[in-house]
């Protein structure tokens, strides 16, 4: 009688304790876990490291909000540009943009467009700790060549245009957020003022849109 509650007990205490594929499995679950929690850790901290770069396509809206009662000022623009990070979410940003506006002229409209090429730095103002959201602040030189009416001076009514068509330089200054859709791409809101010289429709044009940049390393 008592050899057989001794093997009872043993047999009791063998059942409450796991086997060892049992206890291995809950602690990979277990390890797994964290490495997933340390991991995503790290990828939110590789973004915008020194050296980054990304692509970035952008257009939006020239002097002022447009609308189809308006179509005869009508201004907009495309951007393709380079952005390389730096320090502390830095960057620098290379890159051409077209830019296009409307100038109404008794009942037409006489187009004139500026293609520039750019180069500047930004500087990272404000951002979250994983940097999901980042405002940037940022200066660049602009040298280009603007077209009036695409070249023809002869207008519809027999006038002719004397807006010659020029070199233009100049700068601008912009102000840009950033928001990480994912690590690989990132959206863009942008407003900028451009000072240009050269140009026959004023110095001043005000600029904002927004746009997509791909981060390729």
């Amino acid at each position: 009688m008592k050899n057989s509650i001794k093997r009872a007990q043993k047999q009791n205490l063998f059942c409450v304790l796991p086997n060892g594929r049992i206890l291995s499995k809950r602690l990979s679950i277990i390890v797994t876990f964290v490495l997933c929690l340390v991991f995503a850790d790290q990828a939110h901290a590789q973004r915008c490291l020194p050296g980054m770069q990304g692509i970035q396509v952008t257009g939006g809206m020239v002097d002022g909000w447009h609308s189809s009662d308006k179509k005869n000022e009508l201004g907009y623009y495309f951007g393709l540009s380079m952005a390389t990070y730096t320090k502390n979410a830095n960057k620098w940003v290379f890159g051409a943009e077209f830019l296009n506006k409307y100038y109404p002229y008794k009942t037409d409209r006489i187009p004139v467009s500026q293609f520039t090429a750019e180069g500047g730095y930004y500087l990272k103002f404000l951002s979250d700790r994983n940097k999901v959201v980042l405002f940037s602040l940022g200066g660049s030189a602009l040298a280009g060549y603007e077209i009036s009416n695409w070249g023809e001076k002869t207008l519809f009514d027999g006038s002719t245009l004397r807006n010659d068509d020029a070199f233009i330089y100049g700068g601008a200054i912009t102000l840009e957020m950033e928001t990480y859709l994912s690590d690989r791409v990132v959206f863009l809101l942008t407003a900028r003022e451009r000072i240009l010289w050269g140009t026959s429709t004023g110095h001043f044009h005000f600029q904002f849109g927004a746009g997509l940049k791909f981060i390729i390393n």
